[in-house]
């Protein structure tokens, strides 16, 4: 089995549904989800003039392959109506693989670690509270570390509504 981190992310339409139908379509098709991190609201980063995200990180243990999982991954956000892959544009659902394992992927449709996820607050935030002492393999820094160096000031914070 293998560990994976994943984010979720929602801006569009009915944000926390499509985060909590990720969630069921993740664990039907990829594997089990051992925790999650709260919900978090975030500024967009990118493109301001969007509505606010949803954001929730989880842990994922799965069989599949870095590309089985991605191919997966892509389905559930097609079927929850992604229809815009445009970097920024506004989304029903985006799932991000941010680590798997330790492993260091540069193919053309799928880089891991999530080449930019040392640099986002809406990522590093919810990682910390599942695992702040895990290690990027690149950068050889914690999670907790990454985030004190981080210059993004963009506001991220908890989500009030109760799963």
């Amino acid at each position: 089995m293998h560990t994976v981190y994943l984010l979720l992310g929602s801006n569009k339409g009915d944000r926390l549904k499509y985060l909590l139908l990720a969630q069921y379509y993740i664990r039907s098709l990829a594997g089990e989800a051992i925790k999650t991190s709260k919900v978090y609201i975030t500024e967009p980063w990118g493109k301001s003039n969007q509505p606010k995200y949803l954001n929730q990180a989880l842990i994922l243990q799965t069989d599949k392959s870095p590309f089985q999982l991605l191919k997966i991954l892509q389905k559930i956000e097609k079927h929850l109506g992604r229809t815009n892959k445009h970097n920024y544009a506004s989304r029903t659902i985006d799932i991000d693989i941010l680590f798997y394992n330790d492993v260091v992927l540069n193919a053309k449709n799928l880089q891991i670690p999530h080449p930019r996820l040392h640099v986002r607050n809406f990522t590093l935030q919810p990682m910390l509270e599942l695992d702040k002492s895990y290690t990027h393999p690149i950068f050889q820094k914690s999670i907790e570390e990454l985030l004190k160096v981080c210059d993004d000031t963009l506001k991220v914070s908890i989500f009030d509504k109760k799963l």
